[in-house]
């Protein structure tokens, strides 16, 4: 997207939602022949992740999928809030931000598809991933480079931290 003005936005942000068909995953499901449902994450996505916890961002999940081992690998990157199966997202959305006091104009919310459509037009930042439906792209202030599952996420939360300086100084803390 070559409007630069999403950027004005990535300041104010405190937290992060992310759907996770289609944007921490590639979109793609491989169906066993026991019927498990299974799913690829970027590692690098993960790392963004628990970067952004660890540099106190609120990490937040809202999907219609009900994966358990999604639940898992996202608690295991230090997310405590993850709503799965959720059918009416603007629930979910309104449920987290009264929990925690956070307004909506501090959020960046990345979806991908139509579930999303709703809840993107109440937050402060509304991405997607390059691969998104065009009804979502339409609405978005930023449209990452990437595709969802192949580093959009990351994309995402690595702008926010750089601008507000959160990024470099966790890497130049870890390893000096």
């Amino acid at each position: 997207m070559e409007d630069k003005s999403y950027k004005e936005y990535l300041e104010h942000i405190t937290t992060f939602i992310f759907d996770v068909d289609g944007v921490l995953t590639d979109g793609t499901i491989i169906v066993t022949t026991d019927g498990q449902m299974l799913r690829n994450m970027n590692i690098k996505d993960g790392y963004a992740i628990k970067t952004a916890i660890q540099s106190g961002f609120r990490v937040c999940i809202i999907s219609g999928g009900t994966n358990e081992g999604v639940r898992e690998r996202l608690r295991g990157l230090g997310v405590t809030d993850i709503y799965l199966g959720a059918h009416n997202k603007i629930e979910q959305l309104d449920e987290y931000l009264n929990t925690y006091q956070i307004k909506s104009e501090n959020v960046l919310y990345m979806g991908d598809d139509i579930p999303d459509y709703p809840v993107m037009k109440l937050v402060g930042l509304p991405c997607c991933p390059q691969d998104a439906a065009p009804e979502i792209k339409e609405i978005s202030k930023y449209v990452s480079h990437k595709n969802g599952g192949k580093g959009a996420v990351r994309d995402v939360i690595e702008q926010v931290l750089k601008v507000q300086e959160k990024w470099q100084g966790h890497f130049d803390a870890k390893y000096d």
